[in-house]
């Protein structure tokens, strides 16, 4: 590769760079380049093998409709789909998949490889900036230029790791750390602070003995992600997963290391995750509950390794066995990698705007965990923004930026670049005030628009307009098709359970009645009509039909919220509900309001509980 000057660079081939690059290349006429360490495959998953999840399968679907690439791959190398949250109501109802990393990434570099982006694996010491091109210079001397730099290096950045009192220097396990944010590049020192995240230890799969523990099967039911497949597309072997608990011996033997968790004897300075808590968080934030879920979730089919999801830690190696060992189904455990937390520098994205780039220095982008948030999800949710932007800048086109009313990528852009972040961000429903409409179902009928704005013609774009004419015209079917009432329809309604008929009644009226399912009644009355649709316009025509009336008082439920801001509130009475977050309640503590305006100015406080003050003011 002579020529290594480029339009768009993006730094970091993780979740986020390779959802940048992806959506910048779509842009044919770009010269994209992804620069990446050499020890690391593209798109890896060095935390949890798991893509989706509540609020983050949310994300996936809206990439996806975007153009997106992090749908087609999970749908490719998944090996469990489960549907979260699937007895609660559709707005909190999101799709999980489990990965088998190593194909998650391989097609990940098949898919990157077949494309014209050119990946450099080359480890940058240096990146500064001379008129309007920046410069990346290698660890071999190489220099690599480009118009747009894109900066997605995870934890990466001055990266440190810590088992007990053991400090190994790396952002991962058996990777290299890369240099400090103000090291590395020129002109950004004020956007340092300094996160910490954490990863549990990884088990061998021979030493667990599953016979124990809570079998949880593949959901044959759950929708795949990528619109090209179909709705029950497996490509993969599928398997389960498994639950187990922690228990008193656990939290015992954890609380008696207290000294020795660098979490908490000053070892660790980086901010940790309040919402994602290692296990010795759980020990002394719950001290009255000794009771855990411990997920046990293959890493892939090939793999020796299980990942215990919900035991995170950073304690001394000999202490995780000892806790680990007493987890039923645990008790013969082998660690194959020990647990640990990794500090790293992260962006402060109050100096980033809502395309995420960097105020300061035009051209330059941030993405991914390097903006402090956690999560492939996010990460990718960002990687797309960034690399559009980033994209139509050099175009010289307009920016796109998605509105928080109509998308969970919005939410996470809009919260991260207008809230100053004194913890690692995590995206969840209760974030959104809009959580009725941002459902999975709807993703194209919210999405479609702002990827028309690209004027790009590919796959993506020809489904989401046959997607929303079909949508359209089920809705006229479905408000315009009566039944009369008649000793036949009354019969075949009651026998159906679908309730009864005076005069005539709708198909939307029978949709919206409280006894049924939207989706199996819709599908139900259009085969008695001879209807037949795809299955996920179907289910967006159902739930939206069954959401109408809900979404209307939800609508002015928030023009309520507006009129109260000076109504006096008791912060003594929040702390003791138990429809508010334990993280809400900690910082109503703090700042002890006493009206709903100075609620609302908390930093931190969840769009989910200022709604619910509302409602109950």
């Amino acid at each position: 590769m002579n020529d290594l000057s480029f339009d768009l660079i993006v730094l970091g081939g993780g979740h986020a760079g390779v959802e940048a690059a992806w959506i910048a290349h779509q842009f044919e006429s770009l010269r994209v380049a992804i620069v990446t360490i050499p020890e690391v495959p593209l798109a890896s998953a060095p935390c949890n093998p798991a893509v989706g999840g509540v609020g983050k399968g949310q994300v996936v679907r809206e990439l996806d409709a975007l153009g997106g690439l992090m749908g087609k791959l999970a749908d490719e190398s998944g090996i469990q789909f489960r549907t979260l949250n699937e007895s609660k109501g559709y707005a909190v109802q999101s799709t999980r998949i489990q990965i088998d990393k190593n194909l998650y990434s391989s097609r990940a570099e098949y898919y990157i490889e077949s494309s014209n982006i050119s990946v450099i694996r080359k480890r940058v010491e240096k990146v500064s900036k001379t008129g309007d091109r920046f410069q990346l210079i290698a660890d071999d001397s190489t220099v690599i230029s480009c118009s747009k730099l894109i900066v997605t290096t995870g934890t990466f950045l001055a990266g440190q790791m810590h088992t007990g009192e053991e400090v190994t220097i790396g952002g991962r396990v058996e990777c290299r750390s890369s240099q400090g944010l103000d090291s590395l590049f020129d002109g950004v020192s004020k956007l340092k602070k300094r996160f910490k995240t954490g990863t549990p230890a990884r088990l061998t799969r021979q030493s667990i003995d599953f016979s124990q523990m809570d079998e949880q099967p593949s959901d044959p039911g759950t929708i795949s992600f990528h619109f090209g497949h179909d709705v029950d597309y497996r490509q993969a072997k599928q398997v389960s997963c498994y639950l187990t608990r922690t228990n008193d011996e656990t939290l015992a033997i954890i609380r008696e290391n207290k000294e020795r968790s660098p979490i908490f004897n000053g070892q660790i300075q980086g901010v940790g995750p309040r919402y994602c808590p290692s296990i010795e968080d759980k020990a002394y934030r719950y001290e009255d509950r000794n009771i855990h879920h411990v997920f046990v979730e293959p890493e892939g089919l090939d793999i020796d390794t299980f990942y215990p999801n919900g035991i995170s830690t950073s304690l001394p190696k000999e202490v995780q066995l000892d806790f680990i060992r007493t987890i039923k189904g645990l008790e013969q455990a082998e660690i194959a990698v020990y647990g640990y937390a990794v500090e790293y520098d992260v962006v402060d994205t109050l100096y980033l705007n809502k395309t995420m780039e960097y105020t300061d220095i035009p051209g330059l982008y941030f993405a991914g965990q390097v903006c402090g948030t956690s999560g492939y999800e996010e990460a990718a949710g960002q990687g797309y923004i960034a690399g559009v932007n980033a994209a139509l800048s050099y175009l010289g086109r307009d920016s796109l930026i998605l509105d928080r009313d109509e998308s969970y990528i919005g939410v996470m852009i809009d919260d991260l670049t207008a809230n100053d972040r004194d913890e690692p961000y995590r995206l969840f429903t209760a974030r959104a005030e809009n959580r009725l409409q941002l459902r999975e179902d709807n993703t194209v009928l919210r999405m479609a628009k702002y990827r028309s704005r690209l004027s790009l013609e590919n796959s993506v774009d020809y489904y989401n307009s046959n997607f929303i004419e079909a949508y359209n015209n089920l809705i006229d079917i479905i408000d315009e098709t009566f039944f009369k009432e008649s000793e036949k329809n009354i019969n075949l309604l009651s026998e159906l359970g679908f309730g009864g008929i005076k005069n005539k009644v709708s198909i939307a009226e029978i949709l919206q009645r409280s006894q049924n399912n939207p989706i199996e009644t819709l599908r139900v009355l259009l085969n008695i009509t001879g209807i037949k649709i795809e299955e996920r316009v179907l289910r967006a025509a159902a739930i939206s039909v069954k959401y109408r009336g809900y979404i209307q008082r939800s609508d002015a439920d928030f023009q309520k919220w507006m009129k109260l801001k000076n109504k006096p509130l008791s912060w003594n009475e929040l702390l003791q509900n138990k429809n508010i977050s334990f993280e809400c309640k900690q910082r109503i503590e703090k700042v002890k309001p006493e009206n709903f305006g100075q609620l609302q100015k908390i930093k931190g406080i969840r769009p989910a509980t200022l709604a619910f003050v509302a409602g109950n003011i």
